[in-house]
């Protein structure tokens, strides 16, 4: 029976009561709960923390702390301990020599007989230390398969010598690196290694660069765990290698033989190996088990959208600019200069890039594979790249890339074939859609990444990459990390990258979607200008009709990964060939067949009178602003044509005026835009009946 306090909480049976937590948040703290630990599990937890606690409480009882010095300063433990430390840290280099390769392979080839490699790498972690003893005897011992070889060959005879010691060392620790970097390489983004190869960078630089600074924390702690393991190893050296005080008697052989002889000494050097190993668990901090906590990354900054005075960058526009607007005819820059011809972004020379200085590089590409197209562009022209999601648009770059075996490009650009060339030395420079910044550099270093790829000199990298920060006006943060940056200042940065390394063809994939608008609108000016310069093509992928009409010359609509509709903005905009695109862009779009009466037979439900019927047969898009649909609360008499009956199913504001979406069993359904005083007059709310009009003569009909 519960009872209640004056205060509102419940006293409940001890054995139901539940632990309270109090975890900050940002207003405070707040109260979790959790469920009672069962009875019948806290029990044999506790015996097993019991069970693996006693042997260490049992060396550390039985210690002489006061002979603790002496037995470990003998001459034989002293002995033992360089030989020890000798033998472990030879284990580790070839460790790393041998593992770091042999967990890239597991991680990221797939090739036959991958189950049975790891399952090789795991055998020494479950086979009995003195059968692996036996097995490397049979394998490098002087009968054995190896060791013949070698002693005839080199000279080198394993077995009863140290370096008996470390190849025993090695078989029984290598594992533990190469299953903690594994781990870790399977669980990194591609994207970042692909972006720096997309920056001139070859796969060895991309490896030692990129890859292995990213994987440190992993490698450490396997590095760690592999030189713990090697330095406690017993079965297998004293099996292979024997039991030769100065070759190959190490600190496990030694506490062994004090054990039958000196078993107070036996302990005291057993309290040294136990204290290593706990030194090096403390020190991984859990990040064997995946439990570690790992270094806080710095919260974002407030995006400044200004640089601090006396700082160059943009002139601070927040709204779209008429300047620099592309249009059919060609580009009219804007007013603000562009790092064009043989300037660099300062205007002083730079080095040529895979673009070149002042290049100029028509794009010819062809494209099969799941996105099957032709696509052609003259120099200096941005097409953007739009469609639904899974119609090919990323599969497309990661082809003009070399990324992806879902599509192939055949590519041209200027007068060089670089399709069947890899991706870093293409000239091809990828902005994904979160930038992928390498976290382990500053701004400065990210940006100046692919100029050093490129083989310019620090020093000159280093200051064409400061000018492109400048320009972009985010060169007062050179010397920040991308995790102290926020979303806006992060994306001008890999922008800067990219446009660093002077490539013959851009790609960028949404570089924009992250930011808010106030932000979107001042990195969109920015972009703009550099784009009216590029000597080359820019491609650009977007689901933003403001980015596509105001950034592209072109509008590249793709559809089950063909290509539906290329044409100019204003075009595309007037006449949508693709239902996804004329929603994109706020109207109604509704697919049909032309009909013998000269309507239009809707794919769904109901037909459409239209002003301009075609011929017979043709399938059509009928375009309807949502201004030209009308919205009644009886049936309208009159001059329009097409009239359904419906329900309201959502209202939305779109600035000053309203949006509905109007549902209908018998017709078609159709999003009106209205004022807010209409809504009013008409006692508009969800679920309401209404009827909705278009006069034929509101209807643009294109052609699929």
């Amino acid at each position: 029976m519960t009872r209640r306090h004056h205060h509102g909480e419940s006293r409940a049976h001890p054995a139901a009561r539940r632990v309270r937590l109090r975890t900050p948040t940002s207003t405070g703290t707040r109260t979790r709960t959790r469920p009672p630990t069962p009875f019948a599990l806290a029990v044999p937890a506790l015996l097993a923390i019991a069970f693996l606690l006693m042997p260490l409480l049992g060396i550390l009882a039985r210690t002489e702390w006061a002979e603790l010095g002496s037995h470990l300063s003998s001459e034989g433990v002293t002995e033992a301990v360089k030989l020890s430390l000798l033998v472990s840290f030879c284990a580790l280099g070839l460790s790393l020599l041998l593992g770091v390769p042999l967990a890239w392979l597991l991680a990221r080839v797939s090739f036959p007989g991958k189950a049975l490699v790891r399952s090789l790498v795991l055998l020494p972690m479950v086979l009995p230390p003195t059968v692996g003893g036996v097995a490397l005897l049979l394998g490098f011992g002087r009968r054995g398969l190896l060791g013949p070889w070698l002693e005839e060959t080199f000279g080198i005879v394993l077995p009863f010598h140290t370096s008996g010691a470390v190849v025993a060392a090695t078989f029984v620790a290598m594992p533990f690196l190469v299953i903690s970097l594994e781990g870790t390489l399977a669980g990194l983004r591609p994207a970042y290694e692909e972006t720096a190869a997309s920056l001139g960078a070859g796969p060895l630089r991309v490896f030692c660069t990129v890859t292995l600074p990213l994987v440190a924390p992993g490698l450490a702690a396997g590095a760690a765990l592999t030189w713990a393991r090697a330095l406690g190893e017993f079965g297998a050296t004293i099996t292979f290698a024997g039991n030769l005080p100065g070759a190959t008697q190490t600190l496990p052989l030694q506490v062994y033989l004090l054990l039958q002889e000196q078993p107070e000494a036996a302990t005291s050097v057993s309290l040294l190996l136990l204290a290593i190993a706990m030194a090096v668990l403390v020190g991984l901090r859990g990040r064997w088990a995946g439990t570690g906590r790992s270094p806080a990354t710095p919260t974002p900054l407030v995006d400044e959208i200004a640089p601090p005075p006396g700082t160059p960058g943009p002139d601070g526009t927040t709204g779209i600019s008429t300047t620099g607007v592309s249009t059919a005819g060609g580009t009219i820059s804007p007013t603000s200069s562009s790092p064009t011809g043989a300037a660099g972004p300062t205007g002083t020379d730079v080095p040529s890039g895979p673009g070149g200085v002042g290049g100029s590089w028509p794009l010819h590409a062809r494209v099969t594979g799941f996105t099957e197209l032709t696509l052609d562009a003259e120099p200096g022209t941005t097409v953007a790249v739009v469609g639904p999601n899974g119609a090919g648009k990323t599969t497309l770059l990661r082809a003009l890339l070399g990324l992806t075996p879902r599509a192939h490009a055949e590519l041209l650009l200027g007068e060089t074939p670089v399709g069947s060339l890899p991706s870093h030395r293409r000239g091809v420079a990828w902005v994904p859609q979160d930038g992928a910044l390498f976290p382990h550099l500053t701004a400065l270093a990210n940006t100046a990444y692919g100029l050093r790829a490129q083989g310019v000199r620090r020093t000159e990298a280093r200051r064409q990459a400061q000018a492109w920060l400048t320009r972009l006006g985010v060169g007062h943060l050179a010397h920040r990390r991308p995790g102290q940056l926020s979303g806006g200042q992060a994306g001008r940065v890999a922008l800067a990258r990219a446009l660093a390394g002077r490539p013959r063809l851009l790609l960028l994939d949404e570089p924009l979607a992250a930011l808010d608008q106030t932000t979107r609108a001042q990195v969109r000016h920015t972009l703009r200008g550099h784009l009216a310069g590029f000597g080359g093509v820019c491609l650009l992928v977007t689901h933003d009709p403001v980015e596509a009409v105001s950034l592209a010359d072109r509008v590249l609509v793709l559809e089950g990964g063909r290509a539906v509709q290329d044409a100019p903005p204003t075009e595309v905009t007037r006449h949508p060939r693709s239902p996804w695109v004329a929603r994109m862009l706020g109207r109604n779009a509704l697919a049909g067949t032309a009909a013998t009466d000269g309507t239009l037979a809707l794919d769904g439900v109901g037909s459409l009178v239209v002003a301009d019927p075609v011929a017979e047969g043709t399938a059509v898009l009928a375009v309807i602003a949502p201004e030209a649909v009308a919205l009644h609360r009886e049936r309208p008499h009159g001059s329009p044509r097409n009239v359904w009956p419906g329900t309201v199913r959502e209202i939305t504001a779109v600035g000053s005026r309203l949006r509905v979406l109007v549902t209908s069993d018998n017709g078609p359904d159709l999003v009106a835009e209205i004022t807010t005083e209409a809504a009013a007059e008409l006692g508009l709310a969800d679920g309401a009946e209404v009827f909705t009009s278009v006069k034929a003569t509101e209807i643009t009909l294109v052609e699929r």
